[in-house]
């Protein structure tokens, strides 16, 4: 990858630096720069100070000059005027330099790395078709609920209402497109320069994969539910709610926190689930391979330890966005270093955080 282009991935994403850096030189490039576009592409998606049809059409140009569909030269610069982070505006900046690079990578890695940028912005499109027009001029129609960007449809809802996700089947939907697909890309990215004469079980071991990105964005999404709710989206389906008795307005009302913390924890306990099975695929891969588990298990601790401080927390305290502090990362990080040598210490690092873990050594 170019100097510029990893200069600006260091200064996109500190977190995911590492974990990059970390991964073997053979994959490297591929991952890093999957990850940049991936970021340009939610950049352009998050710019809510333009209205909806305006991204959508910069996702629909970017996407396709992705998949080799357009050579139109690709011009972000009202995008790149209103960020607010310069990484940001720097990625918009210099998506010519990203695409180009794509070019450079063997045709097999071109197709991967293509095929899940196309998933990802299908989540993003059908992300901004539900939530997007949230708190515009009342009368305006609202496109919500669909199972894919070209199923939206118009509804009339109040403006002031928040607009949730109607089903399990469709929270499931899009943690595939924006996560679970990552996984997918992760895992036949590196089977394919890393160990592809190893004997898995090809389809378990993909299964896996993608559970483990879905129960990242689940942590995600539990996280940032308050800031979600302030923002008119609520990703907890309404096939959920109802039962309890709760609607996406009065989620963490302090009264209804009885109602609401079962419901809540039910989805902690599937995002756990999931992350169980990202921990079966760490351990899965060849025992060789030391600084891809280790790349796994970094977000897989960093996630599990986010779920204990969620599960802890009250509907008050979720208010204030429960995060993992930087020196726990880096107690994460030494630890499991140096625990990668030793399988006994390995396995631990996940037994230990679980009373009764579902996760199989």
């Amino acid at each position: 990858m170019p100097t510029a282009l990893n200069d600006l991935l260091k200064a996109t994403s500190r977190s995911f630096y590492l974990t990059l850096r970390v991964l073997p030189a053979a994959v490297r490039p591929q991952i890093g720069l999957a990850y940049l576009l991936a970021r340009t592409t939610d950049t352009i998606a998050d710019t809510e100070i333009l209205p909806v049809e305006q991204r959508l059409d910069a996702l629909q140009k970017l996407r396709e000059r992705i998949l080799g569909q357009s050579s139109a030269p690709l011009d972000f610069g009202v995008l790149a005027q209103n960020q607010n982070l310069s990484a940001e505006k720097l990625l918009l900046e210099k998506v010519e330099a990203s695409l180009a690079a794509l070019k450079e990578f063997p045709d097999a890695d071109q197709k991967l790395i293509r095929d899940v940028l196309a998933t990802i912005t299908s989540g993003q499109e059908l992300d901004l078709r539900r939530f997007g027009r949230w708190g515009e001029t009342p009368g305006e129609p609202v496109l919500a609920h669909g199972h894919h960007p070209d199923s939206a449809r118009e509804d009339s809802r109040p403006t002031n209402q928040i607009i949730a996700l109607e089903t399990a089947a469709e929270l499931d939907d899009y943690t595939y497109r924006v996560a679970g697909c990552v996984g997918e890309f992760w895992t036949r990215i590196c089977r394919a320069h890393l160990f592809p004469q190893a004997k898995l079980d090809e389809k378990q071991f993909i299964a896996d994969g993608i559970r483990f990105g879905k129960g990242l964005q689940i942590v995600n999404i539990l996280r940032d539910l308050p800031a979600d709710l302030k923002k008119g989206r609520c990703y907890l389906p309404l096939e959920k709610l109802r039962p309890a008795g709760l609607s996406p307005e009065n989620l963490l009302s302090p009264e209804n926190e009885a109602k609401f913390l079962p419901l809540f924890r039910n989805h902690l306990d599937l995002a756990e689930s999931h992350l169980a099975a990202g921990w079966n695929y760490t351990n899965t891969l060849p025992f060789g391979q030391f600084r891809v588990r280790l790349a796994c298990a970094w977000p897989i601790l960093i996630g599990l330890r986010t779920i204990e401080k969620l599960r802890a927390a009250n509907a008050i305290g979720l208010q204030q966005r429960v995060k993992v502090s930087r020196g726990e990362v880096r107690g994460i990080m030494l630890r499991s270093a140096l625990a990668s040598p030793l399988p006994f210490a390995w396995r631990r690092l996940v037994s230990s955080r679980r009373k009764s873990s579902c996760i199989r050594p």
